[in-house]
């Protein structure tokens, strides 16, 4: 039986019924006081304070993850932070915001990776439904520290429609979180470009969030967590070079995607691409004749900063433009404590840079009011 994560009394199979804390933010005691962590320090940069604002952070819902019967454990990924993702308590809500306040992250935009794309249709729209109504009620109580990407039944365009305008106009969300493809379809065929279309005409983001390769599970087997550290990576690329290659943003050239990882392997191979159709053009399609080099659709792509290093978010910044990119952190995976610390040590960056992906750049592609 799956773990309830909620309060131990508290069943909820519509994932609705919450317990809120009143304020936006919580105070943390100070240093050495036997209580919380202290806050980062806010960053200020010429006497400016830099708004901050982490664009890849998850939580689950336990109505929802119920309705995945006996798939439910599966969902839940093995990693420290399990417990964490769950907001539907008022000590799990002061747990995440004194959380972000260690980081220095003013808000975050909560998403939750796709687990519900070969589910029927009646399932997969009620499991959509509890994360929707949930993240929009939570961005409603507390706008300054939580917004949220919708969920969508991806494998039913048309009801994924309906449900991404839905979102946008009637919930608050800020776009949708799509995994790197449909249960091995890519999301750059044809039948999904209606989804594409309207969150065009929204103006809103897709982030993908990958799902492995599955293609490669049985070689990602083995020591060192391969199928996430090489698979998921692998499968965000994969993703935005079916995009580029596939005609999808000249079809749609104000479409907003989001890479989670730093849009995997892509930032650091990516002038390969401009090679291949002159390398072996039996392998192009002649039908398909790009508006641009394959380079230069990277720079209007968007990409999170979770790539551990200085060196990676310096080259990361030189390729796809310092405007492209947000703090991403995986939370409550610890891939990444110091999100602000990673960029203002970044020492390439200038001051404009720093402003832009520490939180300019969310609150502009996404809408925020902070």
């Amino acid at each position: 039986m799956l773990k309830n994560w909620l309060n131990p009394s508290a069943h909820s199979h519509s994932g609705r019924g919450f317990w809120f804390c009143g304020c936006s933010g919580l105070p943390v005691a100070p240093e050495g006081s036997g209580g919380a962590s202290p806050r980062r320090a806010p960053v200020v940069i010429r006497g400016k304070r830099a708004r901050t604002v982490d664009v890849h952070a998850h939580c689950y819902f336990q109505g929802a993850l119920e309705l995945m019967g006996d798939e439910a454990k599966a969902v839940l990924p093995p990693v420290k932070g399990v417990p964490e993702h769950f907001l539907q308590v008022d000590q799990q809500l002061a747990a995440r915001f004194e959380a972000m306040d260690r980081m220095g992250v003013d808000l975050q935009v909560l998403s939750i990776n796709p687990f519900w794309y070969k589910k029927d249709k009646e399932t997969a729209e009620a499991i959509c439904r509890i994360h929707n109504d949930n993240l929009a009620e939570l961005s409603a109580r507390h706008p300054k520290r939580l917004a949220g990407f919708a969920s969508l039944p991806m494998q039913f365009p048309e009801l994924a429609v309906a449900m991404l305008e839905e979102a946008v106009r009637k919930q608050g969300l800020k776009g949708a979180a799509i995994g790197g493809s449909v249960a091995g379809q890519d999301f750059a065929l044809s039948q999904f470009h209606p989804v594409l279309a309207k969150a065009q005409e929204l103006g809103v983001m897709l982030f993908i969030h990958p799902q492995s390769t599955p293609e490669l599970q049985a070689r990602l087997k083995g020591n060192g967590w391969l199928s996430n550290v090489i698979g998921n990576p692998l499968d965000t690329t994969i993703a935005l070079q079916k995009l580029i290659f596939e005609g999808v943003f000249d079809k749609f050239p104000e479409l907003k995607v989001l890479g989670a990882h730093g849009g995997g392997f892509l930032g650091s191979y990516a002038p390969r691409m401009d090679r291949s159709c002159f390398v072996s053009p039996q392998n192009c399609n002649p039908e398909i004749v790009l508006k641009k080099k394959p380079t230069e659709y990277i720079r209007q792509i968007y990409f999170d900063a979770l790539v551990f290093t200085g060196e990676a978010l310096r080259h990361l910044a030189a390729e796809v433009g310092s405007s492209q990119i947000m703090i991403g952190t995986d939370h409550p995976i610890p891939w990444e404590d110091d999100p602000v610390g990673h960029i203002m040590a970044t020492p390439e960056l200038s001051d404009d840079d720093r402003l832009a992906i520490l939180g300019e750049n969310a609150i502009r592609a996404l809408g925020l009011s902070l």
